[in-house]
């Protein structure tokens, strides 16, 4: 495939920013057992790449992704239970590599997000949709379940929610994702949203990259663990770490000197 073809693109906004783009628009960016592949490799590939300092994950076209393609799930059902297993492991290793990224990342969400895609919006630290942007756990209407998803959907939108939605396979708004916890942001039309994502850059401009990327592991260390003496040194080494780290001594230098860090970009 030419990069023109490619049904996964990486395409570099800006300094500092890159894209990963779902590029199959005519199948509502449906994925399958390749496009799983070709997001594990551009994930790792803009993980790996140091002058990135943000990560956007998006689709071409009106929808964000309708999940599984139909072909691939042909195919499946035809698999033996191996080939099924092995196959379900690589989604599974798709979901923690992006769910586990060491960079922010934002999922812009438009049109549809069903089955597998909530699975990827409830991976990215930051989901900004449209109003008219629409989510569905429709696996149990195909008598399957969303089994590889649900770590990180359950955590998104609790326990409670991901009781209803499972089980009922109903589709649920872009406000009710937000009452849920799996969107945060949501803009009245897709040019609202892009005009957010670039305020949320400028926000994210502003930060340490490694403190980010620091604060961003901070929240795996400590999430659903006992606050006891582990957990309260752990969390003492590492203020205590990146305090005295070239970047902790830039940001405190700047802040008591009253100028701006040197990660801070220069006004235009």
């Amino acid at each position: 495939m030419t990069d023109n073809e490619s049904a996964v693109l990486l395409r570099h906004r800006s300094e500092g920013i890159a894209e990963v783009v779902l590029n199959r628009p005519d199948k509502r960016n449906a994925f399958d057992d390749v496009i799983i592949q070709q997001l594990i490799s551009t994930l790792t590939e803009v993980n790996a790449d140091e002058s990135v300092k943000v990560v956007i994950l998006r689709s071409e076209g009106k929808h964000f992704s309708a999940g599984a393609d139909l072909g691939w799930m042909r195919r499946m059902a035809e698999n033996t239970r191996q080939e099924n297993l092995d196959d379900s492991r690589e989604l599974a290793r798709l979901m923690n590599v992006l769910n586990h990224l060491s960079k922010p990342v934002i999922g812009l969400v438009q049109g549809a997000a069903f089955g597998g895609a909530v699975g990827l919006a409830a991976c990215c630290d930051i989901v900004i949709a449209t109003e008219k942007s629409s989510f569905c756990l429709s696996e149990v209407k195909l008598g399957l379940i969303p089994a590889v998803i649900s770590p990180y959907v359950v955590r998104a939108i609790g326990e409670r929610q991901a009781r209803r939605y499972f089980i009922s396979a109903e589709v649920f708004t872009a406000k009710q994702a937000q009452e849920y916890g799996l969107v945060h942001i949501v803009c009245d039309d897709v040019e609202a949203m892009e005009a957010r994502c670039n305020e949320m850059l400028q926000q994210l401009a502003m930060n340490g990259p490694e403190a980010m990327k620091a604060a961003k592991d901070l929240v795996f260390a400590v999430s659903h663990k006992p606050i006891n003496d582990d957990v309260i040194d752990d969390t003492a080494h590492r203020i205590a770490d990146i305090r005295v780290g070239e970047e902790g001594q830039e940001g405190l230098s700047a802040f008591l000197n009253k100028r701006k860090a040197n990660w801070v970009p220069e006004e235009e």
